[in-house]
Parts: structure tokens; sequence; C-alpha cells
């Protein structure tokens, strides 16, 4: 069954609804507007947590509503229920009519429609019993104690969702998407005298449970998260101050993501809020660095077929060898800045506004071995894996800390350390970048981006990178 079908099954046939008095209701409502649709959404949703030996928490939920919206120049108006009924659309018209009343618009024109699905439309939820499910979590426990005495806990958690979307426009364009989502974590405690340690580590995607239910997956997964909870059992104090920091592949794109990625959102530079807005063609970072914004890789948690506006998703770029070349952009501020839109405008669900969102954001690769990169540095930092950060989008400046990392002595890989955080400013680090690795790796499917109260799943990806000089903040007297 097609998405178009498989939406008017569950919007139209089954919710009762009457798709073309509908569509006249959307044409009514946004007539004088510049833009705006009906955002319809059906989603069904799960959550398993295993802690201490036992099931702790189990949880399903089913949700559906729509949300209305029309764009009149820099304003627009929102109305969402989670009532799918004519008369419950029929308010919320009365409602965004207001933004642009005596408003003279013309409709822009809809996103050119697409054929291609990234992702299979094969609900999640329904391909493995919940015992399978419960039993796969108590695998996880068990595996994990019996691999080494000195594990204290585990934590498990296995979550999937399935997310039905259809997009009526004024006119009678239509879009529609199907989207799957499962996510696996694992977290150990070890101990050893009176000190413990953690170590997590997470997988997923826009793919099927087979794939977390396969031993190779789980496994890999319970013995990434003890040998870093195992690292950082002997891990020594950070240093402090200014120093060279190597980063490693993968999931440490989190500090590309934070720093610059949310920079080079469209409403942010539209409002010239942004460190980055108006620098469009100029360099802004050291040559080599490219950063790409693709909504489009296959199973990627952060991919959408199209985005929450119908907008096809698609390849940005945005820095290319150092030089700003573009925006994230959704529909209304790319028409304010006279852009396109590049398939970047995202909500979280139907009771939240489309704004310009990441998808897919990574570093393309170098030409440098990561041994050699680590070779350069006598004394540094080598920062693995991340937690939690903070970013000032005005001023670039962040703030993140590290779960994994090491001391860099003599160009070879040191003791691991405990506490180092890093400080810096976005637009500052990418000039400070001095040699990008081969090695270029996306995270492993665990990424949610925050923004403005809205969480939409994100990827992140990165080589292996030596930033010259960052402040690291540590816990060494």
């Amino acid at each position: 069954m097609s998405q178009i079908a498989t939406a008017e099954e569950l919007f139209f046939n089954r919710a009762g609804l009457d798709r073309s008095r509908c569509q006249r209701l959307v044409d009514e409502a946004l007539a004088g507007a510049d833009d705006g649709e009906l955002f319809l959404e059906y989603c069904q949703s799960e959550g398993l947590s295993f802690d201490d030996g036992r099931l702790k928490s189990a949880s399903f939920d089913t949700s559906q509503g729509f949300g209305l919206r029309a764009v009149s120049g820099e304003a627009a108006g929102y109305a969402h229920a989670s009532e799918l009924s004519e008369a419950a659309i029929r308010r919320a018209a009365e409602t965004v009519r207001a933004v642009h009343a005596g408003h003279g618009g013309v409709m822009a024109a809809a996103p050119v429609g697409t054929n291609r699905s990234l992702y299979s439309d094969t609900n999640p939820l329904g391909e493995a019993p919940f015992e399978v499910k419960v039993k796969l979590l108590a695998d996880i426990d068990a595996y994990a104690r019996g691999l080494d005495p000195r594990v204290r806990q585990v934590t498990a958690s296995l979550a999937g969702s399935w997310q039905a979307v259809h997009i009526l426009r004024a006119g009678g364009e239509r879009s529609a998407d199907i989207r799957p989502l499962v996510r696996l974590n694992v977290s150990v405690v070890v101990g050893q005298g009176e000190r413990m340690e953690s170590g997590s580590y997470g997988t997923g995607g826009r793919i099927a449970y087979d794939t977390l239910l396969d031993p190779a997956t789980w496994r890999g997964a319970v013995e990434e998260a003890l040998r870093q909870a195992l690292v950082n059992l002997d891990s020594v104090a950070a240093p402090a101050g200014e120093m060279p920091v190597v980063l490693g592949p993968g999931w440490p794109g989190i500090l590309l993501h934070e720093a610059i990625g949310h920079g080079l959102e469209g409403d942010f530079n539209r409002k010239k809020t942004s460190a980055f807005a108006g620098l469009l063609g100029e360099r802004v970072a050291a040559p080599g660095v490219t950063v790409i914004d693709d909504g489009t890789l296959e199973d990627r948690r952060g991919s959408l077929t199209v985005d929450d506006e119908g907008t096809p998703s698609q390849r940005t770029v945005l820095i290319e060898d150092g030089i700003l070349t573009g925006y994230m952009q959704d529909r209304q501020n790319a028409r304010l800045m006279n852009m396109a839109p590049t398939g970047n405008g995202r909500r979280q669900g139907y009771a939240h506004i489309p704004m310009p969102r990441m998808t897919n954001t990574y570093m393309l690769a170098g030409e440098h071995d990561p041994e050699e990169i680590l070779a350069t540095v006598d004394k540094g930092l080598y920062a693995v894996n991340f937690g939690g950060g903070q970013v000032d989008i005005t001023s670039g400046k962040f703030v993140f800390s590290c779960t994994e990392a090491y001391l860099i002595e003599g160009g070879k890989i040191g003791p691991a350390v405990k506490g180092a955080t890093l400080i810096g400013n976005g637009p500052d680090v990418l000039t400070k970048v001095s040699m990008i690795g081969n090695d270029m790796a996306l995270d492993p499917g665990i990424g949610t981006c925050g923004k403005e109260g809205q969480g939409v799943p994100v990827g992140v990806g990165q080589p292996t990178l030596l930033i010259d000089a960052l402040t690291v903040g540590g816990t060494a007297a």
C-alpha cells in the first residue's frame, strides 16, 4: 500500500473525515495567506525499561491529531487539536484566519513531490511479541553481569514508534510519510572497592526491531557499554587549561551539531541572532572543513522522505572547504530570505509549529590517518565520547562534558581521564581544525535534538579531528 493510500485509510476512512470537505476548509482558511498547511498525524509508540534485574516500566501510547498553520509575512497562526473532525478543523480555521486578515498574500507554490522512500513503512511495534522484547532486556542484563564480576547494575531500554503524517495544502496538493523509529540503550555501572563508574551505548534508526533483537547487535552494545565503564574505572583526574584536543569519529559530531549546526539554521540567520548571520560566501572554517546536512540517508535516525511541510529532504552543503555556502531552511524562513527550502522544516508532532531543524549533520573525511593525527600532539586530550552540552546560538559559546577521554602523551594515547569538559566558541573552533581524519563515521542512531521545547530525532557524524587549541575544564589540582 502506498503512503498516500495508508494516509487515506488512517485519516479519512478510519477517522471518518471527508477529504473534499477538509480540502475546502483548508482552502478557505488559507485564502490570502502566504503559505500554510493542514498537518495530520497518527502515532503509536512504546517503551520498555529493565533495571536492576527486573522490568521497571512498560508503556504503549497512541496519539492522533492535526495542526493547521497560516503564514503571513513573518507571522504565523497555528491551531491544533487531538480531535480529528471537520468541526475541530473548522474551529482551527477560524483561529488561523485572524493572522492574515486583510493580508493580500499569494499562496507559495507547493513542494515538488517525490516517489522515493528512505525507509520501510512497516510498523515495528507489531513485529515482535511483548514477551520477546522483555526477554531481550533480561538477556542483556544477564549477559552484562556474566561478562565481569565488577558489574553492579545494568539498565536497558527499548523504544519504538510508528508515525504516519499527511499534509494537505491549499489547492489540493498533498504529501504523506510513514516513519518507523527504534532505539536500544544499555547502561552499565561497575564497581571496585568504593569506586563506581558507568558506561553506556545505544543504537537504532528507522528500521525494524529485528536488527536490535539480533544477538550480534545487543551483545555488541553491552560490550561497548561495559568497556566504557571499565575505562572510566581506571581514569585519573582530568587536566585543565588550553591544549590541543583530538576529537574521535562518529558520536563526537554532537559537538559539531550543537556548537555549529544550530547556528546554520535559517531562522537564527534571518533574525541575525546567529554568529554566522550575514557570512554567506565568506571563510568561516579552516580549509578542508566541509559540513553537510543530509536527510536522504537510508534508514538513518535523522532522515526524512519529506519534512513536516511536505518538502522532500535533501543533501545541503553548509560549509564547503571552509566557506559558508548555505543554511538549513523551512519554507517560511526561506521565502523571507529569498532562498529555497531545503527540506528542514520539522516539528515534534501535530501540536507544534514547524521550524528549521537539522536532520543528519556531519563533517566529511579528510586525508590523514588517525594515528598520524595523534602522533603530532605532544600533550593534549583525546575526546572519544560526549554526554550533555550547552551552546549559546548568538555568541557560539559552548560547554560539553566528556564521558570518555584520554590524555595524549608524546603522540600516544595515555591514561583515561575523568571529569573533562570542553569549553569554546563554535565559529572559532572551526578555524582551529588543522588535521582531518580519513575515518568519517556516523553515530549509532541515538541523537535527539531540542529546540524551543521541541525534540526531534537527528544524526551526527565526523572523522577524527585535531583542534589546535581548546580550553579543557578538568578536575586535576
